[in-house]
């Protein structure tokens, strides 16, 4: 099999995929935009031909790659796992008559609108929300649905350019700061209370093969604003449990509702006083490094797996559900540069058996912004057979590690 895969060297983890291809003894053709000398070697010697290309985003350099390639050797599929390149490598796809995820599918994805409208009428519980492009718009939704509100752009990944709205006026000042009130299109939806979480999959030809299920605490927007919270992802290893049963139905219903054939997904979900509500989807795999939380927890090589399903439309292992997995990040007290931590040895003293991932960044390094994301700065990845047990074990986690910095 010859596999085109774009990105492969950024994110850290993009490497992983590449991994697994070549593992399975696909030879993978990697289209990316740094030189080929910044690869780590295990990358270089898993790729059969590197191209540079000034941007991945940009559809026409892209399509001169893959039919540079194509010119080469047959090229049976083109993989992406990065969000902002889904739709140039859908529409690419496309265009060089390559198998893959639609660019219907992937629009379908990407545009929150066009994503609830479809979800709406197969009858799958979603808040009430629509597009805006003005004040005016937006004024008319909050009068019909009321307050709370979420606004955010269209084709958003997890909390960036999101703004909660509690009233008028912070409807008119989100307005000006979001573009809507400028003439940017921007969804629009009623705030839905409750506890959020995930149902991610790896989906072959429409089928979810493996499926996984975990809960933020606290909710994303709330998370990726307060930076005295240490969030944490942990994913549970009760997915076949009847109390999950309805999280797994939506799920697959999602999935085929929007003609995800062979694809990781990440969906996220809120269940609170209006029952369980879908929030969202992407037709990639979760950030985070979740994927590597599901491996850990399950015993088992996820990355192969995907590999397995992009070349052969098989999976051969299943997941061990041992364990419970997550992972919290230690956010440094202010902006600056890191000067070092307190609370890492009585931890490590502690707990360090149940730890399978970290990143401590040496002291001198410059902070990122809380907004950044949750591996942006400090963090821990751990595991446990109980999730109740690791939840309480994270919290004092947070409680006790402190990063400093000035």
């Amino acid at each position: 099999m010859n596999i085109i895969f774009i990105e492969p060297s950024f994110p850290g983890n993009q490497r992983e995929f590449v991994r697994a291809l070549h593992a399975i003894g696909a030879n993978v053709y990697g289209v990316g935009e740094r030189p080929h000398d910044w690869l780590d070697p295990e990358t270089r010697a898993a790729l059969t031909h590197y191209q540079q290309i000034r941007s991945v985003t940009d559809e026409g350099a892209l399509e001169w790659a893959v039919r540079d390639a194509q010119s080469r050797v047959w090229i049976d599929r083109l993989e992406c796992t990065i969000e902002a390149h889904q739709m140039a490598a859908a529409h690419v796809r496309e265009r060089c008559n390559i198998p893959g995820t639609s660019s219907r599918t992937t629009y379908l994805c990407r545009d929150k609108v066009a994503m609830k409208e479809v979800l709406r009428e197969a009858g799958i519980p979603v808040a009430a929300s629509g597009a805006v492009a003005s004040l005016a718009e937006a004024q008319e939704f909050a009068a019909r649905v009321g307050y709370p509100l979420i606004i955010k752009p269209r084709d958003s990944a997890g909390a960036a350019g999101t703004y909660r709205v509690n009233n008028d006026a912070e409807l008119e000042r989100v307005a000006h700061q979001s573009g809507v009130a400028d003439g940017a299109s921007a969804i629009i939806e009623e705030f839905i209370e409750g506890h959020e979480g995930i149902y991610d999959t790896l989906t072959v030809k429409g089928r979810v093969t493996h499926e996984f299920i975990g809960h933020y605490y606290p909710g994303v927007l709330e998370a990726m604003r307060h930076r005295w919270i240490s969030p944490q992802l942990i994913s549970t290893n009760e997915v076949e449990s009847d109390r999950y049963k309805e999280v797994r139905e939506m799920g697959r219903r999602v999935n085929a509702a929007l003609g995800i054939e062979t694809s990781p997904t990440h969906m996220e979900w809120f269940f609170g006083p209006k029952g369980l509500k879908f929030s969202e989807i992407g037709c990639r795999p979760p950030g985070v490094g979740q994927w590597d939380s599901y491996c850990h927890g399950n015993e088992f090589d996820l990355y192969r797996e995907w590999a397995l399903a992009v070349c052969h439309y098989t999976t051969d292992t299943r997941p061990s559900r041992r364990y419970a997995s997550g992972i919290i990040a230690l956010r440094p007290d202010k902006d600056g540069q890191i000067i070092g931590y307190d609370g890492t040895d009585r931890i490590f003293e502690k707990y360090g058996n149940l730890v399978v991932g970290q990143h401590f960044p040496e002291p001198g390094t410059a902070t990122q912004q809380v907004e950044a994301g949750y591996m942006a700065n400090a963090w821990m990845r751990l595991r446990h057979e109980s999730f109740d047990a690791l939840r309480d074990i994270m919290n004092e986690i947070g409680e006790t590690i402190k990063t400093r910095a000035r």
